[in-house]
């Protein structure tokens, strides 16, 4: 059973800036520094856990290329930590827990059912992973309020974050099932 965590694999959320004041902010790159990914060959099946505690500021983005040094350490920690404390109330909901329910072959990837359970609610998820390399890409958009996540706001909501944030989870190829 082939089994990835962040010293092989790579899972970014994506954030993205609203609000009057969305020109002094910044999209952001957050990087889930631990998590778990198990695939088990027959029948082909994948599962998934990631800790919410593990979010870390990898910078901002600026036309979708990230710039590290655009955010001072400082504001990352603040970042960090209203993401932990205050969006995904993370000391209450740790794990996040994605377990697939069916998985086909499309392309020359895979299209993945299951079920994502996120800030103590489950709902089902789909999503297509892709090939890039040697990597195979899996990449999802997820809607915050679905979950019972209310998006980060500020300055009474002049400056806030889109309810929907990307997902984007990486797995080196060579070390994945074939067909």
């Amino acid at each position: 059973m082939p089994h990835f965590d962040a010293s092989t694999a790579e899972c970014l959320v994506l954030t993205y800036k609203e609000g009057l004041l969305a020109a002094i902010a910044h999209d952001l790159e957050i990087r889930v520094e631990r998590f778990d990914v198990d695939i088990d060959e027959a029948p082909l099946a994948v599962r998934a856990r990631f800790d919410a505690t593990s979010l870390r500021v990898v910078g901002a983005l600026r036309d979708g290329a990230p710039h590290p040094d655009a955010i001072s350490p400082s504001d990352r920690h603040q970042i960090e930590r209203n993401i932990v404390d205050d969006v995904l109330h993370a000391r209450e909901h740790a794990s996040i827990v994605f377990v697939s329910s069916a998985v086909a072959a499309e392309g020359e990837g895979f299209r993945v059912t299951g079920d994502l359970t996120l800030h103590g609610k489950t709902r089902p998820l789909t999503l297509v992973a892709r090939p890039e390399g040697d990597r195979m890409i899996a990449s999802v958009r997820l809607h915050q309020p679905d979950f019972g996540i209310r998006p980060y706001s500020a300055m009474l909501g002049t400056l806030k974050i889109k309810p929907d944030v990307t997902v984007r989870c990486s797995l080196p190829r060579a070390s994945l099932p074939t067909r």
